[in-house]
């Protein structure tokens, strides 16, 4: 019996098993629209100035199991490190029973928006949960369910801030001890819509009277720890709105930004146990006092009654959201990141707030043990004031 090359390959490639239209079908597509092949089909819609001129390069074709492999011989050259950059970036440790029970299990990673609240109430109130946990550790009224991560979540704030403000100006102050990614987002997204954002210094380049509104970081980039209390009682004496971008573990020891006054805050929640990932994904947070509600981009679950009297969950003041405002939306986010909200929401119910506390305690401590060491060796450190990020001069 004669034996062909193709004999040999595996028997686990992905085509065998595609689900696509077959060679009649796709011959009744070309009759129609009046082609012989899928060549002439390309030619007559993609133009020539932008086809590639040469084949790609990509090598022979691999079943899944010679992929598999591949890509574990490719992931093992990675070489994990300490990361010492933070910047809103931190290690952290992901309870086996959330790993387990929500990142690991399809019924909360393969969910789909909860439109229908009445099949949702599970989801539903695990957002809620992460909601209130925000409004606690912020001091403000209420909070969305989740946005894409800490830089966008500033963005949305800055957007927001415009429109809600008294005040006449297109100009945003950004404390210029900001994480830099924070920065640029919230340049790029004010680029396109005229609004002139000033970096500086809090303490002597806030010009309250010129600008809508102003970004604080709280803890800065560098580490200090900063009351805004002051600065944003000047920029509501101008009519101007005060937001924090805030690090929720710092939070549960320090101050709220709802009780320095702030009108907004946003962060990330990847800290509470939500691992890097290279970067990302993670879930970020936005709080507002009540009175903006109406202005808050993204989702907000809220409390009802079905009709049968009982408490339920649903999605509230769906009327802001691009979904059914389309182009008059409070903003063009219409998605987030609910799967990593909802383990954040837990990891703060599974250690609760002495829990939570405990943990950045022994944060700060083992903060202030490297901090003493370093000085003793000879190095200087800054800030005075910090929660767990130092600056070393080396």
């Amino acid at each position: 019996m004669p034996f062909t090359p193709t004999d040999y390959l595996p028997y686990d490639f992905a085509n065998r098993r595609h689900i696509g239209p077959s060679a009649e079908e796709m011959d009744e597509m070309f009759e129609v629209l009046g082609v012989s092949d899928l060549d002439q089909l390309i030619d007559q819609t993609v133009p020539d100035s932008i086809r590639q001129k040469k084949p790609l390069d990509w090598g022979a074709p691999m079943s899944e199991r010679e992929l598999l492999w591949y890509m574990r011989q490719v992931a093992k050259k990675n070489k994990v490190f300490t990361s010492m950059i933070g910047q809103g970036y931190y290690g952290t440790v992901t309870p086996p029973a959330i790993q387990r029970n929500i990142l690991e299990n399809p019924a909360w990673y393969t969910s789909y928006t909860p439109y229908q609240p009445e099949i949702s109430q599970g989801r539903l109130e695990a957002l809620l949960n992460f909601q209130t946990m925000v409004c606690d550790l912020t001091g403000l009224e209420i909070a969305n369910a989740s946005l894409l991560d800490e830089a966008t979540a500033a963005a949305e704030a800055v957007t927001m801030a415009e429109r809600i403000s008294k005040s006449k100006s297109k100009t945003v102050f950004v404390d210029e001890n900001c994480h830099p990614q924070n920065i640029a987002v919230i340049r790029t997204r004010c680029k396109p819509l005229d609004i002139n954002v000033v970096v500086g210094d809090p303490e002597s380049d806030l010009k309250p009277e010129e600008l809508f509104g102003a970004v604080f970081q709280y803890p800065g980039t560098n580490g200090h720890i900063r009351d805004f209390t002051g600065p944003i009682e000047a920029l509501h004496a101008a009519r101007a709105i005060g937001i924090v971008i805030a690090d929720p573990l710092a939070l549960t020891i320090l101050k709220e930004p709802g009780a320095m006054g702030a009108d907004i805050a946003v962060g990330s929640t990847q800290r509470f146990g939500v691992p890097m990932g290279y970067g990302g994904p993670h879930a970020a947070y936005l709080a507002c006092r009540d009175q903006y509600k109406r202005n808050m981009p993204g989702r907000i679950v809220g409390v009802s009654i079905d009709a049968r009297g009982n408490r339920a969950y649903r999605l509230s003041l769906q009327t802001r959201e691009q979904h059914i405002r389309r182009e008059k939306a409070t903003s063009n986010v219409c998605t987030a990141q609910a799967l990593l909200a909802v383990m954040a929401g837990f990891y703060a119910v599974f250690h609760g707030p002495e829990g939570l506390k405990a943990i950045a305690q022994r944060v700060h401590r083992k903060t202030v043990r490297a901090a003493r060491g370093l000085e003793n060796a000879g190095y200087k450190i800054e800030p005075e004031n910090y929660f767990d990020t130092i600056t070393v001069d080396v």
